[in-house]
């Protein structure tokens, strides 16, 4: 067996070395037809299959067996699959040169003998392999017959798909699908209609011949299924394989030859069938290259699409104008905003009105703002003289949203409204009523709160100032509509416009041909100034109290207890876009110093609106004032005159709620981080907290959150809290509750140090009866009994045992007298009781 097993190795290795350059050149063949590596890759794997032992030759022709099985499995299906993905692989470039069967055939034995010129056997086996190749050249006729009949049905589909798809283009062209601008993705009323799921299976280029496609790519997933099965089932006999002796490569060389004659067969089959789909691929290029050609003749558009994106810079306010889906968005919002304004009414007041805020809540306040100002702006402004009741049904859905919604609704509306009054009430003409309408909107936003009476005074002194008969009549509008809201409002302002007025109809009255409208207009006054309403003809108040009740039912959940009056003038409205919007929080001006007519700079005074200079919004940048509220409260603390005006500005602010107490967040951070301590702080807090209480409890939890923190201050930050609180505790403005939140059984250096320094202020800087009122505010409340009794423990033990040497021995004596002054203070009302 040994002499046998030595032959066959001997004799046999040179047939083994013949098959394996057979297999070599099979296994490139057919990563070729799969879009495989170039001629070097071939060159350098021929190289390294060489240097393999004869075990890694066994797993290589394991594996070259998977391949020819996966190819017979797969079949047509995969060898078409692999060219239309990849119509520009190498292996199909190569299969267009080589286009006949038998030459194709002949490249394998021809590299063969290029690799081993001197070898005789390799020359037998090229004889064998052309004799075999001879022997399936005689089945080509059929097989061109059979491929013939494949091709002209191809053919036969893919001008069908030509067809269909011109006919595609023509309906969406009467459709308006071919003018949008983004052609890859889909239209939405694809999507609306349920189609897009469709055309989602489709890759981008194969529009029709993707759904032709469908049962052989389900065909390929079969195939790749029974090939993993069979994958799975040789690798779990690789172990077993490769253990087996060298007397199981005799049987392994008669199974080689068996596989390279199927081999072959299958390498002839499958050259003829992409002999055959070549000539399809080419049909379909063709046809693609054609329906571009006239996709591009149709819409020329398309071709200056890309010049005009590389060329001039476009603005992004001009870009965002441009954009067709902001405006179909806009579009949509005007129709929605307009259809409820169409069907508004008393009845369905609150459904609309709750309506609009869920739009306001979903889309931008900005827009929402535009929108609805248009649209109520022409429905009541009109040349003809609106109805009152409708007028004030449309002036009422305002007030709601801006109670509701926010101070910026009103207040844009209010500031449109002013503008178009000014614009046509200088190009008056007498004859429309658009001026008439204008004046009784605003008129109608007094009536509802929205806005103050000091505007209704403005206007009322333009139109008495300049006089005319068409003023005299908007002035009887005006009085007749708010008159008696206006005397119990303001009775002395309405007092001096009405001598103004008696001074203007004497002095020009002359000048009037019919005297009756300047002597109904008087009595009017006289009315009004007298608090007669019999004397005022057609006056009902009846019809306002009603919408008035209805505006607060449905006001009263959200901010209706609170004043949202926006106490602006006229001269501020007209001023806005220069100046700024005070009156709406975050819209201040804030960019460079004005420059005048003349073209010189000048810095104007901020009295009709806030302007902060670029330094000072820097210095609130690094004060991490991060906030439109934040950094407004910041430039209002830095740019006051005193401590007053700073006051004013802050009520000005119209903030409310969690905006109100960033007030004194940002009041405390600019305190501590003064180099030395400033009092404008302290005087400024002591003012807001006699304003209202709740000053007083968000000034409360500030500190405490100080307290939890006074490791962590510096000294200068310690320094200026201890005399800020010292000062709000002299002025009694903070109680002395507010130290409850210290432990004083858990007392650590800095609350020592902290305590100490405050009390001992207090005691040293203050009468005496001063301090009975400030310790005795927390005498006799039984929650505060501990509190008290940490005080008089701290005083007697930090305080006093140590004051003979730290302190001379007359502030000693004085500060001895005190402790035991504010001591009795603290126990006054607890010896009431006891008694």
């Amino acid at each position: 067996m040994k002499a046998k097993r030595q032959r066959k190795g001997k004799g046999g290795k040179q047939a083994n070395n013949d098959k394996f350059k057979k297999l070599k050149d099979s296994v490139s063949d057919f990563v070729k037809s799969k879009g495989g590596f170039d001629k070097n890759e071939n060159d350098q794997r021929v190289n390294f299959v060489k240097r393999k032992s004869r075990k890694d030759l066994r797993k290589e022709k394991r594996k070259m067996k998977k391949a020819k099985m996966k190819s017979h499995y797969m079949g047509q299906a995969m060898a078409k699959s692999s060219e239309e993905l990849n119509p520009n692989t190498p292996a199909v470039k190569e299969e267009n040169t080589h286009k006949p069967v038998l030459k194709k055939t002949t490249d394998a034995p021809q590299r063969q003998q290029k690799t081993k010129k001197g070898d005789a056997k390799t020359k037998d086996a090229k004889d064998e392999t052309k004799s075999k190749k001879v022997h399936f050249s005689e089945d080509l006729p059929k097989q061109k017959k059979k491929s013939g009949l494949n091709e002209s049905r191809k053919l036969a589909l893919l001008e069908a798909n030509v067809e269909e798809d011109r006919e595609i283009k023509k309906l969406e062209k009467r459709l308006g699908l071919n003018k949008r601008k983004n052609k890859k993705s889909l239209p939405q009323s694809f999507t609306n209609d349920g189609l897009d799921y469709i055309l989602g299976i489709l890759e981008p280029g194969a529009s029709a011949t993707g759904l032709y496609e469908s049962d052989e790519e389900m065909d390929i997933d079969k195939a790749k299924e029974n090939f993993d099965e069979l994958e799975e089932d040789s690798e779990e006999q690789m172990t077993d394989d490769e253990d087996t002796g060298d007397g199981e490569e005799e049987d392994e060389a008669q199974m080689e030859e068996e596989e390279d004659v199927e081999e072959e067969d299958t390498q002839i089959d499958d050259e003829e069938v992409e002999g055959d789909e070549e000539d399809d691929t080419d049909a379909s290029e063709e046809n693609e290259e054609v329906e571009e050609a006239e996709s591009e003749q149709k819409n020329p558009e398309s071709q200056e699409l890309n010049p005009a994106t590389t060329g001039k810079y476009v603005p992004p306010h001009l870009r965002e104008a441009a954009d067709s889906k902001r405006k179909a968005e806009l579009e949509k919002l005007k129709r929605s905003v307009k259809g409820l304004i169409n069907r508004l009414s008393q009845p369905n007041m609150a459904s609309i009105s709750s309506q609009l805020e869920e739009l306001y809540m979903n889309t931008s306040r900005k827009d929402m703002n535009d929108t609805l100002t248009d649209i109520l702006l022409a429905a009541c402004v009109t040349p003809a003289l609106m109805p009152e009741r409708l007028l004030m049904e449309h002036i009422l859905l305002v007030s709601v949203l801006h109670y509701s919604v926010g101070l910026e609704v009103g207040a844009h509306f209010l500031e449109t409204v002013v503008r178009q009054f000014d614009r046509i009430y200088s190009e008056l003409d007498g004859t429309d009523k658009e001026c008439d309408n204008l004046v009784s909107i605003i008129a109608h936003l007094y009536n509802f709160h929205v806005v103050h009476a000091v505007l209704v005074f403005d206007i009322l002194k333009k139109l008495v100032t300049s006089f005319s008969s068409k003023d005299i009549e908007l002035l009887l509008l005006v009085l007749k509509t708010v008159g008696f809201a206006l005397r119990k409002d303001d009775p002395i302002a309405l007092k001096e416009l009405i001598s103004e007025a008696q001074r203007k109809a004497s002095a020009e009255g002359e000048q009037f041909q019919d005297q009756t409208r300047i002597r109904f207009m008087l009595e009017t006054m006289m009315a009004l100034k007298n608090n007669d309403m019999r004397k005022i003809p057609g006056y009902d108040p009846e019809p306002v109290e009603k919408l008035r009740k209805l505006q607060r039912t449905l006001i009263h959940s959200s901010a209706g207890s609170s004043d949202m009056k926006l106490r602006v003038s006229l001269d501020n409205l007209l001023e806005a876009e220069r100046v700024g919007r005070w009156w709406i929080v975050g819209s201040s001006w804030s960019g460079a110093p004005m420059i005048d007519d003349q073209g010189n700079k000048t810095t104007t005074p901020s009295t009709k609106g806030e302007q902060y200079s670029a330094k000072m919004l820097e210095l609130a940048r690094k004060q991490r004032m991060n906030t439109d509220v934040r950094r407004n409260i910041f430039c209002v603390l830095m740019s006051s005159e005193d401590f007053l005006d700073a006051y004013e500005k802050l009520l000005r602010l119209g903030l409310k709620d969690q905006q109100e107490r960033e007030i004194v967040h940002v009041l405390m951070d600019c305190c501590l981080q003064e180099k030395m301590f400033n009092r404008f702080y302290a005087v400024l807090a002591e003012k807001l907290c006699s304003h209202d209480r709740r000053f007083q409890m968000t000034f409360q939890f500030s500190l405490w959150d100080k307290f939890r923190d006074l490791a962590n201050l510096s000294n200068r930050s310690f320094s200026n809290l201890v005399q800020l609180v010292t000062h709000l505790l002299h002025r009694k403005s903070l109680s002395l509750s507010i130290l409850k939140a210290i432990e004083f059984g858990e007392l650590d250096k800095p609350k020592v140090k902290f305590l100490k320094q405050i009390l001992s202020k207090l005691l040293k800087e203050t009468e005496p009866e001063d301090l009975v009122n400030i310790f005795g505010r927390i005498s006799g409340i039984p929650k505060l009994g501990m509190l008290r009794e940490g005080l008089k423990l701290f005083i007697s033990h930090f305080l006093l045992r140590t004051v003979n040497t730290q302190e001379p021995p007359e502030q000693a004596k004085v500060l001895k007298d005190r402790a035991e002054v504010a001591t009795k203070a603290m126990e006054a009302r607890d010896a009431k009781i006891k008694l």
